[in-house]
């Protein structure tokens, strides 16, 4: 699986590609790249900007009915109309600004990546170091993308297993699924660090030091109090005696969000075919590179609207090929993509939305599960 360079850092084998072919594979996908982002302009502004003034209608209406809704299906459609704002703020729209797809477009200044606030519990600019800077372009590379751990859950079989690891895959959807956004911002400020690391080296913190510590703490807090004042005591107060309703309904929409983005997140970048690597796994050139970022993901066909609630992540191989990409060209060039994959033999991964959850979440459960997952399938055959 693996060769060994002259310094004896490990590099990540290459899958059935030759240098010349690799080059090949490369140029064509510098090509497409080029094309997509020369179509990127005013139709994206206008799009970001149109679904913007949807969402905030979606969290006026939502946050309206569940006010004053008196019986179960005004509830619902307030709850639901609440969630769609969250979902696309958190995907579509939040995701995309934060990793620069609309920087320095005129018009859409408001979607900046530095000035851009989305409405979930994770702050900012903890998540675009953690996730712009350390996962994008080291994708499963242990000791380098962070997101090969989230807490207690470990997601690679390069990763040292611990007791603990036999309770991940209830964890996970006890814990992790429902409350992904709050648990997100502890892995991506450094909390996860402080508190669940278990002795293995940390993916944000620097140190354990109480100052590192403090300003995990900082960094979380400073997203976490304001949002969660907001949701659920601000306006739970204001519906006066329906508290608990207004409450009710806030926590509905967001569970709703947390779920379905756990779920689009973690069919992404985990299955028992997804590529991971060892410490010190490098790339042969950028051809290399791109292939190692198709090995590592992993796409799922949905329809238009729910490819939207998903910020394009259904398109997860095309979105770390090419990450400033805004959702729409994405779900543009995914066929060509899928083409020079298949003319270049570099796996393209492509399967239903309920089989590729079911494959991540079978893949947790082997992680679970003492050796690895090597030993796990070796033990199965």
């Amino acid at each position: 699986m693996l060769t060994t360079s002259s310094s004896d850092t490990p590099a990540v084998s290459r899958p059935g590609l030759d240098d010349e072919r690799y080059r090949r594979f490369g140029e064509e996908l510098d090509a497409v790249k080029e094309r997509a982002f020369k179509r990127v302009g005013p139709e994206d502004v206008r799009y970001v900007r149109r679904l913007n003034r949807f969402s905030v209608a979606m969290e006026i209406v939502g946050r309206f009915l569940i006010h004053v809704s008196f019986e179960p299906i005004a509830f619902a459609v307030g709850v639901f109309a609440l969630w769609i704002h969250k979902q696309l703020q958190a995907t579509e729209i939040g995701h995309s600004a934060l990793h620069g797809a609309y920087d320095r477009l005129p018009g859409a200044e408001a979607f900046a990546s530095k000035k851009f606030r989305w409405d979930t519990p994770i702050d900012e600019e903890s998540w675009r170091h953690a996730h712009n800077v350390r996962h994008h372009g080291n994708t499963n590379v242990l000791g380098r993308d962070p997101d090969v751990h989230f807490g207690p859950v470990r997601l690679t079989e390069h990763a040292a297993w611990t007791p603990r690891h036999r309770w991940q895959l209830p964890f996970a959807l006890g814990v992790l699924f429902p409350f992904f956004g709050l648990v997100i911002n502890m892995h991506v400020t450094g909390l996860s660090d402080a508190y669940t690391a278990d002795g293995r080296p940390f993916d944000i913190l620097p140190d354990g030091s109480k100052a590192s510590i403090r300003a995990a703490w900082k960094k979380a807090l400073r997203k976490y109090a304001p949002y969660y004042l907001y949701n659920f005591v601000l306006f739970p107060v204001l519906a006066g005696p329906f508290f608990w309703k207004v409450l009710l309904g806030n926590a509905m929409a967001e569970m709703m969000r947390d779920v379905y983005s756990a779920a689009t997140i973690f069919c992404g970048h985990i299955g028992d075919a997804v590529r991971s690597y060892p410490a010190g796994a490098r790339a042969h050139g950028r051809g290399h590179w791109y292939a190692m970022q198709v090995q590592s993901t992993n796409n799922f066909d949905v329809s238009r609207p729910i490819s939207i609630l998903c910020g394009g992540l259904d398109l997860q191989i095309e979105h770390h090929l090419f990450p400033t990409l805004p959702p729409p060209r994405l779900r543009e060039i995914a066929p060509e993509v899928r083409a020079i994959c298949e003319r270049h033999g570099v796996e393209y991964r492509m399967d239903t939305w309920g089989r590729t959850l079911l494959g991540a979440l079978q893949h947790i459960g082997h992680l679970a599960r003492s050796g690895g997952l090597r030993a796990v399938v070796r033990e199965m055959a």
